[in-house]
């Protein structure tokens, strides 16, 4: 039998168990765990434990149903939620909510809400509406917070002294006065000694605080009052965890329908906002992380919607609190390395091992030392930087009304007059248009500041009048929105104004674009200072004349038609404004960029240009950096005239006193801006892609010394301050290229060059000036800070300036 011939007919009907040409299938995948997941995992259990515990004790409920909600909250969400690092379990901003829940319900009943609320998140996350949650006001969430937060301290304060809190926040501080009067020594030293090490155990220095720090302060301070209690005998109340086997399960909730109607309605939207907020939080920590970004997806909302939803089933039907996103587990669990979902299971599973094995360890641990770490996540959550931002933002009363209606009437009826009152200053925003009308050398000037609807008519068409037949007239839109009766009315006037002999030049928002003529008449859609992509607009050319044929794509490129040469032909192009002036694209670029600054950036800031004129100029710092066109100073550092004094010259580079060699301006300008204008910081500024450190770094000895070569010298003891091994580094990863090791070297080195000066010199000793290092990724558009710490230990960290920062 041929070798070709099949042994068996059969065999010619086989079937592939895989794909020909194929590695055979593998087994089954084992489930792995990363190292930097398991050692979060642990980081955040240390700090759920004690606040799981805490926050039971706050709301009235068993102690076991906080470790209950921990551990269902790890493993059910980490497992179906849909931002894979954020930590969800029993929440402080539940705690008012639960705590009123089981006064009124019980504690079986509370469990069914909570069931309940966890079917409507399931609802609301099928129906897709997670991102309609975002819709909320932050003043509105904050003030909420705000407002559980002063509940929950007032509350806690009461077992801090030895008493027993009250149901409401007037009713505990009614009874604080009697309460200071008479405290319990025991638990008032437990108290003070928990809060000493939760304040001070972040804040030990030294390379010891560094290793120390790693230890969550909460645990700390929990073990070390239960430490200190145990050695000294004390008799105060401790935790009471019963029998697993008499733990109270939810039942069929017991009540008035409406009242529990609007239980669960609480429940569900203090969860969901919450956890939504929390998760968007997350999203912005791990953009933070250089190299997580890519490999952890942002959150899926209406997912994470569903998972919490779950866990609020599964947490109620067991016995638990209410579940919600954690800010302090999910920021540790970030920041301690986590790069899965799997640390948030794992430490649900800890927690579980512990509320099984470690209860003899638990019941050591006095009430007073969890009551005083609540109490201080309590006064945490009364963020200073919250009250800051929504101050700036002019939503101060909204946050004020919030907060007050929660801690005095509770959370859905403080958040219900949140709304009430955002709504009410919206709608003032939207109809409070101030409408003004002045004369400049002739020119009628009306000003409108703020948005243009009907109920703003009658004032604008009053103004309008104030314009005397056939005179000049500008009115200037200061708003971002326009209704049809407002558009009539000016379009009415301006041609009435116009037919009478007189002129009208309506500019808004859109510099370039007058509102009465189309869109592309004038051609240029620029906006001042923004969008800078293809900032300068490129008018169509005409087409070339007969017979002269099409210039090649290779010259065009190449810019022989636009360039500065005087001959006529190829490099030569007239004004439009009048034959024989040479003037290029670039001179029509400079002149539209002059109009539209003087048409619209000019009146927003002829004020205080007029003030800096009077007064002279006090800038505060001297900003230091590269010629290069792709560095904005004002732009990169939020600056306005008057603010920076800025030196730019190739290279960033700050001569050694002395070795000017007939430059002396950099000098100069130091000695200017320190005794002179007494600016208070010098900033030096790097920037990747420095043409001036390339051109270092493929230098060669000898040659002709060009300026270039002459001036780069003062780059040198940057090249070679740039070992293999260098230290200047950004936060999180090493320099890509030499290049870019080049230029953090060249900016801490400049650095050591500007205290050599004696101007600097002696304003460092007195105090009066500060040095900063900068460095600027052109790509990234992302600045980085010198770290001070690092400067001194001589490490030359740039830290990540975070999205966070610019909020505070």
């Amino acid at each position: 039998m041929s070798a070709c011939v099949p042994a068996r007919a059969e065999s010619a009907r086989t079937k592939h168990v895989h794909p020909p040409h194929s590695p055979p299938p593998r087994g089954p995948r084992r489930f792995r765990v990363a190292s930097a997941d398991l050692s979060a995992s642990i980081a955040v259990f240390l700090i759920a434990l004690p606040l799981s515990l805490g926050i039971a004790l706050a709301t009235g409920a068993p102690l076991q149903a906080g470790l209950v909600a921990a551990a269902v909250g790890g493993i059910v969400v980490g497992w179906l939620g849909g931002c894979p690092l954020q930590v969800s379990g029993p929440a402080a901003g539940l705690t008012v909510v639960t705590a009123d829940l089981i006064v009124r319900y019980g504690w079986r009943t509370t469990c069914a809400i909570t069931v309940l609320a966890g079917l409507a998140q399931l609802g609301l996350g099928c129906l897709r509406v997670a991102r309609s949650a975002l819709a909320v006001s932050p003043a509105i969430v904050h003030g909420m917070l705000a407002g559980i937060g002063v509940t929950i301290a007032v509350a806690q304060l009461h077992i801090v002294l030895g008493g027993t809190p009250q149901s409401s926040v007037p009713d505990n501080l009614r009874a604080l006065p009697a309460q200071l009067a008479s405290p319990r020594p025991a638990d008032l030293a437990v108290s003070v000694l928990t809060l000493s090490l939760l304040l001070l155990w972040p804040r030990v220095p030294g390379r010891a605080g560094q290793l120390l720090g790693k230890i969550p302060a909460a645990l700390v301070a929990v073990a070390g009052a239960t430490v200190v209690a145990a050695l000294a005998g004390l008799r105060l109340p401790k935790v009471d965890l019963p029998s697993w086997s008499s733990h109270a399960l939810a039942t069929l909730p017991d009540g008035p329908v409406l009242g529990l109607v609007a239980a669960v309605l609480t429940t569900t939207l203090v969860c969901s906002v919450q956890s939504l907020l929390g998760a968007v939080a997350v999203d912005k920590l791990v953009a933070a992380r250089p190299g997580l970004s890519g490999r952890v997806k942002r959150s899926d909302l209406d997912r994470e919607l569903l998972g919490q939803g779950a866990a609020n089933i599964v947490s109620g039907s067991l016995g638990g609190l209410p579940i919600a996103g954690v800010a302090v587990r999910s920021s540790a669990n970030v920041g301690a390395g986590a790069v899965s979902r799997n640390s948030t299971m794992l430490h649900g599973v800890l927690v579980v091992i512990a509320a099984l094995l470690m209860v003899p360890a638990l019941e050591l641990i006095p009430l007073a030392a969890l009551a005083s770490l609540v109490m201080a996540v309590g006064l945490k959550m009364v963020s200073l930087n919250h009250i800051r931002t929504v101050t700036r933002h002019r939503e101060v009363l909204v946050y004020a009304v919030t907060t007050c209606g929660v801690v005095f009437l509770g959370v859905l009826e403080g958040v219900a007059l949140g709304i009430a009152v955002a709504v009410g200053v919206a709608l003032h925003r939207l109809t409070r248009t101030r409408i003004t009308h002045d004369e400049t050398e002739g020119v009628h000037h009306v000003h409108v500041r703020g948005q243009l609807t009907f109920l703003a008519v009658p004032r604008l068409s009053r103004v309008l009048h104030h314009v005397p037949p056939g005179a000049s007239g500008v009115v200037e839109l200061d708003g971002s929105f326009m209704d049809h009766a407002a558009y009539e009315t000016l379009q009415d006037w301006q041609k009435a104004h116009t037919a009478q002999g007189g002129s009208v030049d309506i500019t808004g928002r859109r510099p370039g674009i007058r509102i009465s003529e189309p869109a592309d008449v004038d051609g240029c859609r620029c906006r001042p200072w923004t969008p800078w992509r293809n900032h300068q607009c490129e008018r169509p050319q005409p087409a070339p004349p007969p017979g002269t044929g099409r210039q090649d794509d290779t010259e065009q490129a190449s810019g022989a038609t636009t360039g500065p040469s005087g001959a006529d032909g190829p490099g030569k192009r007239t004004a439009s404004g009048g034959p024989g002036r040479p003037t290029g694209a670039s001179g029509r670029e400079l002149a539209r960029g002059i109009s539209a600054f003087q048409r619209n950036t000019a009146p927003l800031m002829r004020r205080e240009l007029a003030r800096l004129a009077r007064e002279g100029q006090q800038p505060s710092q001297l900003f230091l950096t590269c010629a290069d066109s792709r560095v904005v100073t004002s732009m990169i550092t939020s600056s306005g005239p008057g603010d920076l004094f800025v030196v730019r010259n190739v290279g960033n580079l700050v001569p050694l006193p002395g070795e000017e060699s007939g430059d002396d301006s950099v000098a100069a300008a130091i000695e200017y801006a320190v005794d002179i204008l007494k600016v208070r910081s010098i900033t030096v500024c790097g920037h990747s892609g420095c043409g001036a450190m390339q051109a270092l770094l493929s230098a060669e000895p000898g040659g002709a010394q060009t300026p270039l070569k002459r001036w780069l010298r003062h780059g040198l003891p940057s090249l070679e301050r740039m070992p293999e091994d260098a230290r200047p580094r950004l936060a999180g990863r090493r320099p890509t290229d030499a290049a870019e090791r080049l230029c953090l070297a060249n900016v801490v080195q400049q650095l050591e060059h500007l205290r050599a000066h004696d101007a600097v010199s002696r304003a460092m000793r007195a105090g009066d000036l500060e040095l900063h290092g900068m460095y600027f990724h052109v790509g990234e558009a992302q600045a980085y800070l010198l770290s001070e710490d690092a400067e001194r230990a001589g490490d030359g960290v740039f830290e990540l300036v975070l999205e966070t920062d610019l909020t505070a």
